[in-house]
């Protein structure tokens, strides 16, 4: 009692204070208005060749971080080479400068815990430096040598195209990922810059002439703005600047490539993804509003009452809180800088609930046209987009990011102190105007990605569908969207006559022709030890494969046996955690696999299908090996290092998910009348992440053919 009482004197003090006005309604609460702030500069200098430089102070830590921003990306390449500024970006760092390797570089930088980094984006690409204030002497002129000097080295190059083949092989795996393309196709036209796509003839035919050109093509000052962030004087800096900047030659002006594209129709679009248990939603159609219309402050007003946080948004308060149809969903009416965007909005819902969770998507869509803007949804709107407003800027370097952002697309200094006075001066009339005229619910594109058969109702049933196809193309194919001028042709890879005698002498080491095309299938048992966060885990592995599209794997864990079987009918897996089917796409992935294993690449040679060119020779050891590229069916790429003198295979190397996997062989044993690695040991990206010793090999066993068939649940 005497605890509440207490209470009870604190509160009527606080009441006191307020001038004894009890608030009885948390509507009634007046909060004082935003304070002014103006947040400290950046210095502004111009070169006499166009290079614009921002210095931005900040002694609060021993660090200086510096950044160019270069005119010119994804937009700027044409469709038949989509994907370049992935490589040009990648490999522009890692193939290091005429001076240094991209190796010698990350050594460099290593010891100093500095980092530089060459990013790209559709409409630019850049380097980046982070550094110990102490380490800018030392580092800067690196950087400057990348900017200006590239090396485009053809290994990280080729690297740079294996990683991203891997990526567009993966490309469908994750159903988010999938909407986000998709969408941007629907709603740019898959013939749109901003909605291209990589594909393996595209990466195919990048060359390193083409990322030297693109380089000439932009790298000069006057398409760059550069501008650094730290402990350093502004004086001394600009002075360093211009030593190593003022000489440089201008060059050509990078200008904005015309908007290309064409929208695909109102209507419903699916993507059968039949290893799912949610629909993935999205609703779009285009928008040509950019971020200096006067309309962008009552949209950006709109978007917050639609989908604004703290689930007080009415996406996520009608279709989450009181329908109970996804956890997640989001979107609006969104602005460009410099070219169209899109109106997008997004959910996921479970299967059994896609035809409600469309309608009522698509009613909220129509809401902002019909539904009247409440000033209470107005004022928590502009409340909370104002009240986030200064956390844009808490920091020198966002400052400087965004004094470089209006920069670099030509927007006025002050364009961020108009933008919180734009907001705080939109009515429900201004927002209300905005829908009316941006929004167009008859001109939605509606993409549904999920599995048809477990809708609630057919998709069919609120109009006509068109199926999206989301198969990747094979390597070779035309590649380039409709209207879009044709890629050249991929020039098909051809057997070299050298490559062809090494590999007949890899099928003498192992056995020899008859033996190898005389095996059907096999059943290996092996000891394998693999690495994982919490330390080596030992284990079996037990696997019939079946040629040449069938494979069942039991892996004997410390937690249990873990059965695989990919076959081209069937894909899934059982553990102890119960059965699950595995994504197409896995499946695909692992039978391309099996298509370039060792039985499989040498029962081909001289086969339609595999072709072998020898790529140089590599130290394996105490033996200087002969590189043979293979290249089998659905663009599978293995390297074989072998040995000349024997016909034994030392390596193998491809790409993988999570980077460039090598096996190195030893060991080599009979079993039976074939010759194969008794031990192996695995390593992706130079980390030991598996090793094996085989226990047996059986030719040909006999196979219950219910091993392959999937466990009834």
């Amino acid at each position: 009692m005497k605890m509440l009482k207490n209470l009870s004197i604190a509160a009527a003090a606080i009441l006191a204070l307020a001038g004894n006005a009890q608030v009885t309604d948390y509507h009634k609460i007046q909060t004082p208005p935003l304070h002014n702030f103006t947040p400290a500069q950046p210095k502004r200098i111009v070169l006499g060749n166009g290079m614009v430089i921002f210095l931005q102070e900040d002694h609060e830590l021993p660090l200086i971080n510096g950044r160019a921003i270069i005119r010119g990306g994804g937009r700027d390449v044409p469709a038949s080479k989509a994907g370049l500024i992935g490589i040009y970006a990648q490999s522009w760092r890692t193939g290091g400068t005429t001076a240094k390797t991209g190796d010698e570089l990350d050594d460099f930088l290593e010891a100093r815990a500095a980092h530089i980094e060459t990013p790209g984006d559709v409409d630019s690409t850049g380097v980046t430096m982070n550094i110990l204030k102490g380490d800018f002497d030392a580092v800067f002129p690196l950087f400057v040598d990348i900017l200006q000097h590239p090396a485009f080295r053809q290994d990280k190059i080729d690297l740079a195209k294996t990683q991203t083949r891997t990526s567009i092989s993966r490309r469908n795996d994750d159903p988010d990922s999938i909407r986000v393309r998709e969408a941007n196709k629907l709603g740019y036209g898959a013939d749109s810059p901003y909605a291209r796509q990589p594909e393996y003839a595209t990466i195919a035919s990048i060359t390193r002439d083409d990322l030297v050109a693109f380089h000439d093509r932009f790298v000069h000052p006057n398409n760059i703005i550069l501008g650094f962030v730290g402990d350093f004087d502004s004086a001394a800096m600009e002075k360093k600047l211009r030593a190593a900047f003022g000489s440089w030659a201008k060059g050509p002006q990078a200008t904005k490539p015309a908007d290309t594209g064409t929208p695909a129709k109102p209507g419903y679009y699916l993507i059968n993804k039949d290893d799912v248990t949610q629909s993935n939603i999205a609703v779009v159609h285009p928008s040509h509003m950019m971020r200096n219309d006067p309309d962008y402050y009552a949209a950006v007003v709109m978007n917050e009452i639609l989908s604004g946080g703290s689930f007080s948004g009415r996406l996520m308060n009608d279709i989450r809180s009181k329908a109970g149809l996804a956890y997640g969903v989001g979107g609006g009416l969104f602005a460009g800088w410099d070219h169209p965007t899109l109106f997008n909005v997004v959910m996921g819902t479970k299967s059994g609930t896609t035809i409600e969770a469309v309608n009522m998507l698509k009613q909220e869509v129509e809401d902002l046209q019909t539904k009247p803007f409440t000033e209470d949804e107005l004022k928590r709107a502009k409340d909370a987009i104002l009240n986030g407003f200064v956390f844009t800027m808490d920091s020198k370097a966002k400052i400087l990011n965004q004094r470089m952002m209006l920069e670099f697309y030509g927007y006025p200094a002050d364009y961020w102190q108009k933008y919180q006075k734009g907001v705080e001066s939109v009515t429900t009339a201004d927002v209300a105007r905005v829908a009316k005229k941006w929004v167009h619910p008859d001109q939605l594109a509606v993409l549904v990605i999920g599995n048809p058969k477990d809708f609630d109702k057919p998709l069919t049933s609120l109009g006509s569908v068109q199926t999206v196809d989301i198969t990747i193309p094979e390597p070779g194919a035309n590649n380039a969207p409709k209207s879009a001028a044709p890629a050249a042709a991929a020039t098909p890879a051809a057997n070299t006559p050298d490559a062809i005698a090494l590999m007949k002498k890899v099928q003498q080491f192992v056995g020899g022709k008859a033996v190898i095309d005389s095996v059907k299938a096999t059943h290996q048992v092996a000891d394998l030890t693999m690495k994982t966060p919490g330390g080596d885990m030992q284990m079996e592995s037990d696997t019939t494969t079946r040629y040449p599209d069938a494979v069942r794997r039991v892996m004997k864990t410390p937690m249990g046996d873990v059965t695989m079987v990919i076959t081209s009918e069937v894909a899934f897996q059982a553990s102890p955690m119960g059965n699950r089917d595995l994504p197409s796409s896995q499946r695909d992935t692992l039978l391309r696999g099996l298509k370039m294993d060792l039985i499989s690449v040498l029962r081909n040679v001289e086969q339609p299908g595999y072709t072998y060119a020898t790529s140089g020779k590599e130290k394996v050891g105490d033996v200087d090996a002969q590189v043979v590229t293979i290249t089998g069916p659905d663009n599978g790429v293995v390297k074989w290092f072998i040995d000349p003198a024997s016909g034994r295979i030392l390596r193998a190397s491809r790409s993988g998910a999570s980077g460039t996997e090598v096996t190195d062989f030893a060991d080599w044993k009979a079993f039976g009348a074939i010759t194969l690695p008794a031990s192996f040991t695995m390593t992706v990206n130079g980390e030991k992440t598996a090793s094996g010793n085989v226990k047996s090999t059986d030719l040909n066993p006999t196979i219950d053919a219910s091993a392959f068939e999937k466990p009834k649940q």
